[in-house]
């Protein structure tokens, strides 16, 4: 098909399907798989002039370390019970919103002036709504599946435009995944009673 393919980018899907997978299925193990897809991507997107996107995973890293402590300690100091799944609080969604459009003017004007970025609108954008995204993952809210399937949307032609074919068939699989994800944590969700205590001693965290 005339696509060329390095290890970087093989090892990146690899580890990217892997980890969307292990997430829809709330298991711990995402986080080191995710560390580790974090990694080759930051080779890959630099080589390929996504800089934001490859300055992200770095801090995917460090939201990978608190997701990790997130998940297997309720969030709570000296809890040990495992995080509960629970939707997003409307000061939660207007936080979010108001952090990503920040983001997403910061790194445009910051891309436009110092980098040779040909995508520095879309490269922020998504850059923002990974952030948000991985935020609410951390936090085990319910619609950070929705900001994915937001970034997941412009990340599959971008991809496609910079040459990164795989990595946007990739993208193309993670929307399903993401689907899957996002009926699977609402299955999760606890009843209407003990939402609102989960909610109360998340907001408290």
């Amino acid at each position: 098909m005339g696509w060329y393919l390095s290890w970087t980018e093989i090892l990146g899907f690899a580890t990217g399907a892997l980890c969307v997978w292990l997430v829809a299925r709330q298991h711990v193990a995402n986080w080191p798989v995710g560390i580790a897809n974090n990694v080759f991507f930051i080779v890959l997107f630099a080589q390929a002039g996504l800089y934001a996107d490859a300055g992200l995973q770095i801090v995917f890293i460090a939201l990978a370390a608190y997701g990790w402590w997130s998940w297997t300690h309720g969030g709570g100091p000296g809890s040990a019970e495992a995080l509960p799944v629970r939707r997003t609080t409307r000061a939660a969604w207007l936080w979010l919103l108001a952090a990503g459009a920040v983001g997403t003017a910061a790194l445009t004007l910051l891309l436009g002036r110092v980098s040779d970025s040909t995508v520095p609108f879309w490269d922020a954008l998504t850059t923002a709504l990974s952030l948000m995204a991985t935020y609410g993952q951390c936090r085990k809210l319910l619609e950070s599946w929705w900001l994915w399937i937001a970034a997941d949307l412009v990340y599959v032609p971008l991809y496609a435009y910079k040459g990164l074919y795989l990595t946007s068939v990739l993208y193309v699989g993670f929307l399903a995944l993401c689907a899957a994800g996002f009926l699977g944590w609402r299955r999760a969700l606890p009843a209407r009673g003990d939402a609102r205590t989960a909610t109360a001693a998340g907001a408290a965290a």
